[in-house]
This record gives C-alpha cells, sequence and structure tokens, in this order.
C-alpha cells in the first residue's frame, strides 16, 4: 500500500501542468517525518510499537509548485498531531502560585524550572504540527513521579488523564482541560490533584488520530516541581489568613529567640526557602534520609515526622550535626550560623552533615525545609524547657550537702530555652481538634519508634492533657507542664527529702515572630491553661492517668515559717560587668533568735541545664536576731566569671541555708544570663533596585579587654552569599568595633540587615537593621 502510494505521490509532484486545483482544503499539507516512538510507561501501553508516518511535501499553494491534482486529506487520512514544544509559562504560573521566588523558575531562557502547587491550575502552551480538531484528535497527558523505577496507579505514582474540550466536565483526580485553540496552537489548563504526591514530576503528551492507529508521544525535557499549597481549600495545610500564609510560608527571614526566661534574646534567622538546591534539598532529605514510603509523600503528617529525623545527623546523616560540647573544632560554632542557606547548600553538595548546628540551629533549618515544600511553619522558643526522660511529668534534681546539684544521679534536666517548630495541617487521622497547629522538632533528644524525631504533635492535644495521642504528645507535654522537684541528697542508704518543689517554673514565655511584625508574640496560652486554673488542674490530672508518674516519695521537709528568705539576683548586667547575688533573711519571730547556715553558688551551665564550671561560692553562718532583715551578698567580677564564660552566657545561681536546731533546709535555683551588645546598622543611602547601598555596622566593647581578631558577618539584600569582614586593628577598650559595607539589591519590597561579630575575646553578638523598602529603579526615557 505506501510504495504503490508513494509512486502516486512522485509521479504527481513531477507533473509541470499548470492546471489549477478543482477545490480547495482548509487542511494544511503534510511534511514528510522521521520515525517517531511511543514510550510504553505503562503494560496498557506496550501494545504501541514504532510507527513511521512517511510523507511526501506537498505543496498546496498551485502558484508556487502548480500540479493538475489536489489531494484531500479525507483521501489518504490525517496524519497524526505532532507537538513540536511546551511553553511552561513561567512568569504567568509563577506569579498565580506564588512560586516565582524559586530560584529555579528565575533561571534564564530554558534553564528554568516549573515549581506550582498542588490543588490549583497552571497553564500550558502547546506548538503544534497543525490545528487541533477534536473530532478526530486524542491527547491524553501521562504524570509519572520523577525517580521511581515501577511507577504505579495505585500508589498514586503514575497519573494518566484525557484533555478535555472546555464543555467536558471529568471527575478525575487530575485534570487536563483546552482553554484556547488557535491555528497550530493549543493553551491547556492542568489541575493536580489536592492530594497529590509532592515532588518532581515527569509529563508525557500522547496524541492520537481517533479514526487510525497513529499515535505520537512527547516528552517535556525537564520535570516539574509540584509542593504543597496553603492556598487551596482542600489541601491539608491550608491556611486561611494570607497574613499568615505571608508570614509562614512565604517570609524570608525571621527571628529566633534564645537567652533566658528572664532576659530574653532575639535573633535574626535567613530562612532563604527560595535559593538555589533548596527545594532538591528537601525532596532529597524527605526521599533519601527521612525515607517517606512513596505512598506517604501526599501526606504532611508521614512527611514533617521523617524530616524532623532528617535533619538531624544520628539516624542516616542528615543535614546538621548536634554538639553541645564547647568544642567545635573541625566546624563552625552554632552560635556564628546567621540563617539555612549555607548549610543546606553546602550539604546538598557534599551530602555529609554539617558542623554544627544546636537547638535553634535545627529549627531554622527545618522551617526552612517545611516552607520550601509549601508546608506553613514557624520557630517556636519554649523558656525553661523541661527534658524529662522517664515519662513521670516530674524533673528532678538531687542536692549535695553543699547545695551543688549532683549531675551523675541527674537524667532530667531543664534547657534555659528549647526552640522547635510548628507546623499548620489538618489531622485526618486524629478528631477535627486536633487539627492546627502541630509541634515537630528536630533537635535530636529522645529516640521515637527507633530514631531521633519528634512530632507532629497536636498543641491542642497537648493543653488539653492527651498524652496519648500521636505523635510524642507526652514529652511534649512535660517540656511545657512539668514540676520540678530538688531532692536533698544524704547518702544512698539515706531517704530522700523534699526540698523544693516548682509547679509554676517550667514552660514559660513560649514565644515566636508576631505576623507581619518583628516583634515577640506569646502563645504560652496556647500550650496552657492560666496557672491555677480549673482548667490547668484537670489537664494535668489526666495526663498523669496516662503516664508512669513517680510521686511515691515523701515530702520531708519540715514546714517552717519563722524564718523567711527571699533570693535575688540583679538583672540586666552587660557583658564584662560586675553582678551581685543577695539572700535577705528575715526573722518573723520578735521573740526568739536563729542561727542560719547558708550556701551561695555561681556556675556556668550550658542552655541544656548542664552545670559547668563553679565561678564562685560563699559559706557562712549568721545570727539572726527577732524581728531583724539580714542580706547576704556574694559579688561576682569579670575576673572571676570571664573565663569561664560558656556560649550562651549563662550561670546556675543556687542558695542552700538551714535553720539550725530545726529540720528546714531553704532551696532556690535560678539561671542567669550576662547580657551582650547590640550590633547597630546604619544605612547611608536609599535602598534601589539595582543600585549599591552603603551601610555601617557597630557596637561599643564592653569587655575591659581588648577584641582580637574580629571578623562581622552580614546578611542582606543583594547578597547571595555572606559577606564577611575582617578587622584589620583590635578594638580597644570602650571603643567602637565598625565596618563598612555595601550591597546591590535585585528585587523590591521590604527589607532587613543583619550582622553578627565574633573575636577571641567575644562571641555571638548580633543586631539588625529596622525594616527598609527597597524602592524599583527609576526608568529613564530619552525623552526626559
Amino acid at each position: 500500500m505506501y510504495s504503490s502510494f508513494l509512486f502516486v505521490v512522485d509521479e504527481l509532484l513531477s507533473h509541470s501542468g499548470n492546471s489549477r486545483p478543482m477545490r480547495s482544503s482548509p487542511m494544511q499539507p503534510v511534511f514528510r517525518s522521521y520515525p517517531q516512538p511511543v514510550h510504553p510507561v505503562h503494560p496498557d501501553r506496550r501494545g504501541m510499537y514504532y510507527r513511521f508516518y512517511d510523507r511526501y511535501r506537498v505543496f498546496n499553494d498551485w502558484r508556487t509548485r502548480p500540479f493538475p491534482f489536489r489531494f484531500y486529506w479525507e483521501d489518504f487520512g490525517v496524519p497524526v498531531l505532532t507537538i513540536h514544544d511546551v511553553n511552561p509559562c513561567i512568569e504567568e504560573n509563577g506569579e498565580n502560585h506564588r512560586t516565582s521566588r524559586y530560584e529555579l523558575m528565575t533561571r534564564r531562557g530554558d534553564r528554568a524550572k516549573l515549581v506550582v502547587r498542588r490543588g490549583q491550575e497552571f497553564y500550558l502552551h502547546l506548538n503544534l504540527s497543525r490545528d487541533y480538531n477534536y473530532s478526530f484528535d486524542g491527547i491524553s497527558i501521562v504524570f509519572t513521579l520523577y525517580g521511581i523505577e515501577k511507577p504505579q496507579y495505585g500508589h498514586g505514582t503514575l497519573v494518566a488523564t484525557a484533555l478535555l474540550n472546555p464543555d467536558e466536565i471529568s471527575e478525575a483526580a487530575w485534570q487536563a482541560t483546552i482553554v484556547a485553540a488557535e491555528p497550530n496552537f493549543l493553551r491547556i489548563k492542568i489541575v493536580p490533584s489536592a492530594n497529590a504526591i509532592i515532588g518532581k514530576w515527569k509529563m508525557e503528551i500522547d496524541t492520537k488520530n481517533k479514526e487510525t492507529e497513529g499515535a505520537v508521544s512527547y516528552t517535556m525535557d525537564d520535570p516539574f516541581y509540584l509542593i504543597c499549597n496553603p492556598w487551596c481549600e482542600d489541601d491539608v495545610v491550608y491556611l486561611e489568613s494570607e497574613a499568615e500564609r505571608q508570614e509562614y510560608v512565604m517570609a524570608e527571614d525571621g527571628l529566633i529567640w534564645r537567652g533566658s526566661h528572664n532576659r530574653l534574646r532575639p535573633s535574626v534567622w535567613k530562612y532563604a526557602q527560595f535559593e538555589r538546591d533548596i527545594l532538591d534539598c528537601a525532596l532529597h532529605l524527605m526521599n533519601e534520609i527521612g525515607k517517606v514510603r512513596v505512598s506517604g509523600r501526599n501526606d504532611p503528617v508521614i512527611i514533617t515526622r521523617c524530616l524532623s529525623a532528617a535533619v538531624n545527623s544520628p539516624d542516616d546523616n542528615g543535614a546538621v550535626m548536634g554538639n553541645w560540647s564547647d568544642d567545635y573544632a573541625g566546624g563552625t560554632p552554632p552560635t556564628r550560623w546567621m540563617g539555612s542557606q549555607k548549610i543546606l547548600q553546602q550539604y546538598y553538595k557534599t551530602k555529609k552533615p554539617v558542623k554544627y548546628g544546636q537547638c535553634w540551629v535545627f529549627s531554622g533549618v527545618l522551617a526552612t525545609v517545611c516552607r520550601t515544600l509549601g508546608i506553613p511553619c514557624r520557630v517556636v522558643t519554649n523558656y525553661s524547657s523541661a527534658h524529662d526522660t522517664q515519662s513521670s511529668l516530674t524533673v528532678d534534681y538531687f542536692v549535695d550537702a553543699e547545695g551543688k546539684i549532683m549531675e551523675e544521679l541527674n537524667s532530667d534536666s531543664i534547657w534555659n530555652f528549647h526552640v522547635w517548630n510548628e507546623v499548620w495541617m489538618k489531622r485526618l487521622d486524629l478528631s477535627p481538634d486536633c487539627s492546627g497547629w502541630q509541634v515537630i522538632d528536630a533537635t535530636p533528644q529522645e529516640l521515637s519508634e527507633g530514631a531521633y524525631r519528634c512530632g507532629p504533635a497536636s498543641v491542642n492535644a497537648v493543653k488539653k492533657g492527651e498524652v496519648l495521642r500521636p505523635y510524642d504528645n507526652a514529652f511534649l507535654f512535660a517540656e511545657v507542664n512539668a514540676d520540678k522537684v530538688f531532692w536533698r541528697y544524704n547518702g544512698p542508704t539515706q531517704p530522700l527529702k523534699l526540698i523544693r518543689k516548682d509547679v509554676y517554673g517550667i514552660g514559660q514565655l513560649i514565644s515566636t515572630k508576631a505576623v507581619g511584625r518583628w516583634e515577640r508574640q506569646d502563645i504560652t496560652h496556647t500550650y496552657k491553661y492560666p496557672e491555677k486554673s480549673d482548667e490547668e488542674r484537670a489537664a494535668m490530672l489526666k495526663a498523669l492517668r496516662q503516664s508512669e508518674s513517680l510521686f511515691s516519695r515523701y515530702y520531708l521537709n519540715e514546714e517552717f515559717n519563722d524564718v523567711m528568705f527571699t533570693f535575688e539576683l540583679r538583672d540586666d548586667i552587660i557583658i564584662g560587668q560586675p553582678f551581685s547575688v543577695v539572700l535577705l533573711i528575715k526573722n518573723r519571730n520578735l521573740m526568739m533568735e536563729y542561727w542560719v547556715s547558708a550556701i551561695l553558688r555561681v556556675e556556668t551551665v550550658l542552655y541544656t541545664g548542664r552545670v559547668g564550671d563553679p565561678v564562685k561560692r560563699l559559706n557562712l553562718d549568721r545570727l539572726v536576731r527577732p524581728g531583724v532583715l539580714e542580706e547576704i551578698r556574694l559579688d561576682v567580677s569579670w575576673e572571676e566569671y570571664g573565663p569561664r564564660l560558656l556560649d550562651q552566657c549563662a550561670f546556675n545561681i543556687a542558695c542552700l541555708a538551714t535553720v539550725k536546731d530545726t529540720n528546714y533546709e531553704y532551696f532556690a535555683q535560678d539561671d542567669f544570663r550576662v547580657r551582650k551588645p547590640d550590633i547597630k546598622i546604619t544605612l547611608h543611602n536609599y535602598a534601589i533596585v539595582g543600585q549599591t547601598l552603603h551601610a555601617t555596622a557597630k557596637f561599643r566593647n564592653p569587655l575591659p579587654v581588648p577584641l582580637r581578631k574580629g571578623r562581622f558577618l552580614i546578611e542582606g539584600p543583594g547578597l547571595d552569599e555572606q559577606l564577611k569582614v575582617k578587622l584589620t586593628e583590635s578594638v580597644e577598650v570602650d571603643e567602637d568595633a565598625e565596618c563598612t559595607f555595601s550591597m546591590i539589591p535585585k528585587l523590591e519590597g521590604r527589607a532587613r540587615i543583619a550582622a553578627k561579630f565574633y573575636s577571641r575575646e567575644l562571641e555571638d553578638v548580633d543586631g539588625h537593621s529596622d525594616n527598609f523598602i527597597v524602592k524599583p529603579a527609576k526608568i529613564v526615557s530619552n525623552y526626559e
């Protein structure tokens, strides 16, 4: 058949007659094509073989190539519709899906890659070999999850859908519809399922002639990225408030609180969720490190639980290696990190854990990973955070006769602060009241189902004391609600003596960045009912009934009211200055005098609650006469505490006092932190896109010694990498450490500059500018 057809065509094309065609045809000419394969991506399509469409060029314009006869497509069959190329409409889809800031989307030309959100339509432009005709052209689109060896419909890794005409309706999970048809062109709309697997997807477009066996397949060169969609009501991560979506999904920097409950300290953190390699790194952590099963990659509950393990390194060489030793040789001290970008880019390049991190670093990195995947996420700081290893809902401390906490007997601890994350989602696996904010924690503290991970734990369930809800609710409840209990240890054969119980000291000032403002928002009420309220007591009792509480010990401390003790600390001390610890002793008895023996201690402490080196101690006996107020003061100088400071500049202040001839002992303990100066940043000119912005960062040296080998680290608009400025001279006592720097902003809108300083004598000094507006570049016309 084909040989006779080609013979006739050759004869006709060689004819030189000038006869005009008898009738015209609206069809376009056919071109000779080369063999085109149809790829069998699914068993149902394996019957398709390579097909050849041999066609000679026929000139329909008789003035260009006249011949006596005219061909009509209905006589020889219409050729299969061929797709020449596909335009992913990067700019339009990026604006509609709020993904235009992803570095993948900003690449020039063909290097740009499409990033879209599930549950929302995106558009493609198809350039065709001829006009589309719905009567005999059939088009179907096959989506295959990238990197899967055996994609299957049942697992959601293979999706096929027919391209429908505008007036057709489909109930398929994924939908594809023609929006507009023009000569040799189609504009189509694709709506992925709101429950689709997030990741990279390959796309193949099959075209077929309904009247023949002909079929052609076109594969897009690059896969597209599909992420979660907080703007889609059918997505489980849907967040109703636009202001919250901007804060918890789109904001590229924020504040993380550190310090102690009596001296809060915010620091700027750059999330950089749209920068180079960040989205690819997040998918690598989810798929390869977190090992999220393929069928679970559509479920944010499963995804975030696995990511909380993938960000730390103990299990499977995740992104960040923790270090709480105060020895950071071979890596970067946690206090020098200013954001997630460098950490994740280095990890994605080397596939080795980045050294080193502590809780706020783990939290900042996890927030970046969640936001780049489209999951609303915020960073939360809990002050006086309990680490209850025995699920007893108590944190037990054992104190010896010298007032020293016995670290060798303590398995529990109270961190000065601990930072975790909250992610927003519906909990379809739990009751509706458990939806909303869920706690996840990437800091490797305790094993959960065989891995160092935590959550997601419903904040609402934690508040109600529902500690058996998945996942890790009991651990989270203890972090914010446990009782602090101090026991007097008198030896292995002697009974323990309860000398103090604090039921309100744990879980204070739970903080996050306010929506749209660079301020602290207190969210303690979302975790706990008001202290001493009926609801608070009911939640605690519910949790105790479901836990392994160890409240089976005698409370042996004598009730004694004649002598009252008050333990005071002079706060707001800047580093380098001396400070004092004061014990006030009031004899309320107007008839009797008492001898009091007291021990005051000052020790360095890690923010995890682990006591370090002793700084100073005071032992004394004091006779307190009737009705008299006595003051005992322990003064500590810079020369005494400076050489022993740890990275958070925190101290454990403790007092053990005994009233002689009674069985009463007074014990008090608190955390204290000396404050570091703030870096002030001054802009020297207006910030304009494409123009150099000059600024200065400086602070006054607070130490009584010079600062040697000082360095500033700068983050700001237009800086692809962190700017490092090395000071050439030492900063003398009471002089300014100062540097001038510049940057060229690339994008208009709100911006902020952050700075950090470190030297041999002083670490972890930071600060940030106020928000400023980067204005668009002025377009100067030749006619102006």
